[in-house]
């Protein structure tokens, strides 16, 4: 009798098993390394005919364990035993996932292997014996894109071997016959429905052969006490999928099988089918093991000590024993890797210092950005290292030689001919910055209140630009108020109160910015009654005036916005950050003001606060200041008389829409009447002019 030989497993993990990798490396176990259950699968092997060579000759392609984008799907437990393809096996594995190359390479590989063969030998008495899972240790480089990798395929070593009757051309191995291999495929299928969730998967035992009178059926391993007696010269049948191609040498996988009918089942001598996809291709031979009692078998191993020996690394691409690389940079598309890249940096903060911060509420936050000078190009470039993919710019001016110094989206030659629009030219330039961002940029004028429309045609443009205007504020989750004039900001702050945007405002002086954020807007449950939320302020709840032109009679420094370099980039990161803080808070625009504690005597008094948002604190206003280097962190809360989020003109503009807005563009003093600032101006200046002043007593 000739001795039976396996051919080995060979690995094949697809590009799109290392994509699955990264992602669950980035967002499931971080710096977790301990083992996780994934899956594979091998298919049957395939005999094909070389067409190529002109010599018709038969070429075996081998089925080696394949890894896809699924394997992590059934991850804490392997549950079935089917396939998406009809001649695939799945297999449960385990996969370690190393931090550094550095333990990769010093990891107790044998341990690692050893424990493996510990669970298959813990399993084989039980119900569910686990005859054929797989070990995969890897490490990835997320930054350049190489995976290290090392399969193990765990087989059980016995000792005295097992051995193929006869003497045959092909060393006791012949053809299966037709007719019966057309029973057994047909049987499968049944098979698979009655059985979703065997521990063993792709084997099979034939509970009778096709002479019988009972017609033949497929049964588990673990029913092989169900079998009917077999002669000795019928011994009883083993079918499995075989993912080997050579004429005498089953795949890897029936090495454990026969070890647990042996040992489990007593099991000496059985007639073994191999199914392989191709005519003729599929092999059975009568193997036989030399007689030995359970308790010697389960005995052999490391020096008797009850300990099951096993074998099974995958060699290299050299054939030596060690890991194997793929590097997936230069194959990748460029704008997959750097959504990857763009993000690696977001998700590791998750991993050590804010595990709940949701970064794809903040990726997925549409921003409008109201400017696309100094500061709206700073805010669009942190933006989007926050992940926020969706930025649209407004602005009416095109870009002008002294630009490009302070605005970093653009460049000398967008100034040339007169300059590029703006918002155009931002957009455009943000998506060279980064490809898979959706930046937009619209030329609009902002209709202002105390700048009259006095013509027709200005009316319908202003018309049209404010229906523009509505529709963007709709489309968007956040309207940053980046313009250079107080009044331009008036419309897209009513336009955020009435709709229930979030607002967030950034303004310039020479050494100093206000950064804030505006309250809800006016509306049940929100206001100054007993029980209710408190509204906090926008940009103009402090004026005690309507509001008039400033841009008419200004000097060259008062047109241009006059302030030091670094301003403006100040300001623009405090003003990202704060809405990022604000979106991670559980209350979002309804978030009360966060105010620093009180200062104390002792250091150690100061209490340790701890605030809704993982990023700590959100508060309503920032006024910061250059020339003594300080922040204040100020709230306010909303004037319901104010003339951009007051309850009157937001209900004005609900019922009248532009005829309301029209009205105060036009009409001197309208907002201030509509409001009652008009009246409360007057009533307090009755009430000045009524009171005695005594010059002499300065008390």
């Amino acid at each position: 009798m000739v001795l039976l030989q396996f051919s080995p497993l060979q690995s094949a993990p697809s590009p799109s098993f290392f994509h699955a990798l990264t992602k669950h490396k980035l967002d499931v176990a971080r710096l977790d390394d301990s083992l996780v259950s994934i899956t594979g699968e091998y298919s049957e092997g395939k005999i094909v005919l070389d067409r190529e060579g002109g010599k018709g000759e038969e070429v075996g392609i081998p089925g080696g364990i394949e890894l896809g984008l699924s394997s992590f799907e059934s991850e804490g437990e392997f549950l079935s035993s089917s396939s998406s393809a009809p001649n695939s096996t799945s297999v449960p594995g385990l996969l370690k996932n190393f931090n550094t190359i550095e333990e990769f390479r010093e990891a107790d590989k044998p341990a690692l292997f050893q424990s493996v063969v510990d669970s298959i030998h813990s399993s084989l008495s039980t119900s569910s014996p686990s005859l054929s899972p797989f070990l995969l240790l890897t490490f990835a480089d997320l930054k350049k894109f190489k995976f290290y990798y090392w399969f193990a395929f765990p087989g059980l070593v016995q000792k005295p071997a097992w051995e193929v009757e006869g003497e045959e051309l092909e060393g006791g191995w012949k053809r299966v016959d037709s007719e019966e291999l057309s029973t057994i495929k047909q049987l499968i299928p049944t098979f698979k429905s009655q059985h979703p969730a065997t521990s063993t998967p792709g084997s099979y035992l034939l509970s009778s052969s096709l002479d019988s009178t009972s017609p033949p059926v497929l049964l588990p391993l673990t029913s092989f006490a169900s079998l009917p007696p077999s002669s000795s010269s019928e011994p009883p049948t083993l079918v499995f999928h075989d993912p080997s191609t050579l004429p005498s040498n089953p795949g890897w996988p029936l090495r454990n099988i026969l070890f647990y009918l042996s040992t489990i089942h007593h099991v000496h001598r059985i007639r073994v089918v191999c199914l392989r996809e191709g005519d003729n291709a599929s092999r059975e031979a009568v193997v036989v093991l030399p007689r030995l009692s359970p308790e010697e078998a389960l005995a052999q191993g490391d020096g008797g000590s009850g300990k099951l020996k096993g074998v099974g690394w995958e060699k290299n691409e050299k054939g030596k024993l060690g890991p194997r690389v793929v590097d997936l940079g230069p194959t990748m598309d460029p704008l997959r890797l750097a959504n990857q890249a763009v993000d690696l940096n977001l998700k590791l903060m998750r991993w050590r210092i804010l595990p709940s911060l949701d970064l794809e509420k903040i990726s997925s936050t549409k921003c409008l950005l109201l400017g696309a000078g100094t500061l709206g190009c700073y805010v669009s470039r942190v933006l989007m290292g926050w992940g926020v993919r969706k930025i649209t710019f407004v602005d009416s001016s095109t870009v002008s030689f002294s630009n490009p110094v302070r605005q970093p989206l653009f460049e000398f030659a967008d100034s040339l001919d007169g300059g590029k629009p703006k918002a155009e030219c931002a957009a455009a330039a943000l998506t060279r910055v980064f490809p898979g961002v959706d930046a937009q940029g619209h030329h609009l004028s902002i209709p202002m209140p105390g700048h009259p429309l006095s013509s027709s045609t200005a009316i319908a443009q202003a018309q049209e630009s404010v229906s523009k205007l509505e529709q963007l504020v709709e489309d968007h989750d956040v309207i940053f108020l980046l313009m250079d004039s107080r009044e331009s900001r008036w419309l897209p702050t009513l336009l955020g109160a009435s709709k229930g945007k979030v607002v967030i405002n950034a303004a310039l002086g020479f050494d100093g910015y206000l950064v804030m954020r505006h309250g809800e807007g006016p509306g049940e449950g929100v206001g100054k009654e007993e029980g209710e939320r408190r509204r906090l302020a926008c940009y103009f709840c402090q004026d005690s005036n309507a509001l008039g032109n400033s841009l008419n009679d200004r000097t060259l420094d008062q047109m241009c916005t006059v302030s030091r370099p670094g301003l403006a980039a100040i300001a623009s990161a405090t003003a990202v950050e704060l809405l990022v803080s604000l979106l991670t808070h559980p209350l979002g625009i309804a978030a009360p003001a966060d105010l620093p504690p009180k200062p104390s005597s002792s250091p150690e008094a100061l209490p340790d606060k701890e605030y809704a948002s993982p990023l700590g604190m959100v508060p309503h206003q920032l006024r910061g200041g250059l020339s003594m280097f300080t922040t204040l962190n100020l709230a306010g809360e909303a004037f319901d008389m104010c003339t951009a989020c007051g309850s009157k003109v937001v209900e004005e503009y609900r019922s009248k829409g532009f005829d309301m807005l029209l009205k105060a563009f036009n009409e001197e003093g309208y907002l201030a009447k509509l409001t009652g600032l008009e009246k409360l101006n007057r009533e307090t200046e009755e009430i000045m002019e009524g009171l005695d002043w005594d010059e002499e007593d300065e008390e």
